[in-house]
């Protein structure tokens, strides 16, 4: 078990999580990142935790025991797709694959493990780049995602040491399976930040969507215009995390570090930079020391431009937790090994040059709407007031 400051939660198992070939959730990102962390010297024996799968009981905190029963049936060699759509199995966005429930439940207790870690106090900041399966549902898969690994470990950590856990998740995609999943509970504030659904995927995460009963402002969502670009990105993370958290006064942060928000992603309408990863991962850190003894869990998700953006942001993720200043330059033997393989030019620097792109035209509307959206979430969320 490590005994360091920091975890890192890792198994190959992870890439068992692989739905096709052509799946734009490519494990393969795990590998290069790792092997990209690696090469900078910046992940020893100390830091690697080897996950163990999550059990019954885990999972059952937060998913419905038939539909257990159902992703183990769609896991078994042959399994016909069509007999598990009102599951969200076997759709184009969640092909069922041999060994899903297996390669599902060792995410999820990566994640747990990574909670507990942290809890238990044996490390202050622990990560598992696997985790992050934010779409899944108490009853249905949905988005490239079977079972939600964060909420596993929120469940775990509110029922075994009935912790206060704040859940960030800035995706470009709205985190809308971890936020119905504690919509009632006000033990737990989950905050989105994320491209409006008009025109994306899950469609869901507006301004009114603010939890129910007990739990009723605890739900924070932040729908930002498409083609919004860093300086809008970060004002919007800041402008809500500082006062939204030192309001709330968690004992966890859990934080899902999606870096689909690029320019580059091929799913998605948004206009980032690579500076939006290193810049989060900071201001989540300094959150953590400020408010909760630096108990801070890190966790994966999307990113689908697998060779350009994410071994670069995940890398600068895990150079944040373990406080280690990064290189300008990508080092030439990662670059080496892996361009043969790229279809693209791989960048050679941690942050994009600033002239890399051009504006996005309607620069100056896009941000005063995103303020406007900003100071509507902040004014519905009553325990600031």
């Amino acid at each position: 078990m490590s005994t360091g400051k920091s975890a890192f939660v890792f198994s190959e198992d992870f890439t068992r999580y692989k739905f096709t070939e052509e799946h734009p959730f490519n494990p393969q990102r795990l590998l290069m990142t790792v092997d990209l962390i690696k090469e900078l010297g910046l992940l020893d024996a100390s830091h690697l935790v080897q996950p163990v799968p999550a059990t019954e009981e885990d999972l059952l905190r937060v998913h419905d025991a038939r539909y257990l029963e159902a992703v183990r049936r769609a896991s078994l060699e042959g399994a016909d797709p069509d007999h598990f759509a009102a599951w969200g199995l076997g759709t184009e966005d969640t092909p069922i694959f041999p060994g899903m429930h297996d390669a599902s439940a060792m995410i999820c207790g990566g994640t747990k493990l990574a909670a507990e870690l942290v809890m238990s106090g044996q490390v202050q900041h622990a990560l598992n780049l696997a985790g992050g399966l934010h779409h899944a549902h108490r009853s249905k898969a949905s988005g490239f995602c079977v079972y939600n690994d964060i909420a596993v470990a929120i469940a775990h950590v509110r029922e075994k040491y009935n912790a206060r856990v704040v859940y960030i998740d800035t995706d470009a995609h709205h985190g809308d399976g971890v936020q119905w999943l504690f919509y009632e509970d006000p033990d737990v504030l989950t905050i989105s930040i994320h491209e409006t659904g008009k025109y994306l995927y899950p469609g869901t995460g507006e301004l009114t969507e603010r939890g129910e009963g007990r739990g009723y402002g605890y739900s924070l969502n932040v729908p930002l215009e498409a083609f919004t670009e860093d300086d809008s990105w970060m004002q919007a993370v800041r402008n809500v995390l500082v006062p939204v958290l030192t309001a709330f006064q968690p004992d966890l942060i859990v934080h899902q570090n999606g870096c689909d928000a690029h320019r580059f992603d091929p799913l998605t309408h948004l206009a980032a930079t690579t500076r939006i990863y290193r810049d989060m991962p900071k201001l989540t850190h300094q959150l953590a020391h400020e408010l909760c003894e630096g108990r801070w869990v890190g966790i994966g998700g999307g990113g689908y431009d697998i060779w350009r953006v994410v071994p670069r942001a995940w890398t600068m993720l895990w150079a944040e937790i373990v406080d280690s200043p990064l290189p300008a330059d990508v080092p030439s033997n990662w670059l080496a090994r892996w361009q043969a393989q790229a279809p693209v030019d791989l960048p050679t620097t941690f942050l994009d040059p600033a002239d890399l792109f051009t504006p996005i035209p309607r620069r100056t509307e896009i941000t005063e709407k995103n303020e406007i959206t900003v100071r509507r979430a902040l004014k519905g969320t009553p325990f600031l007031f």
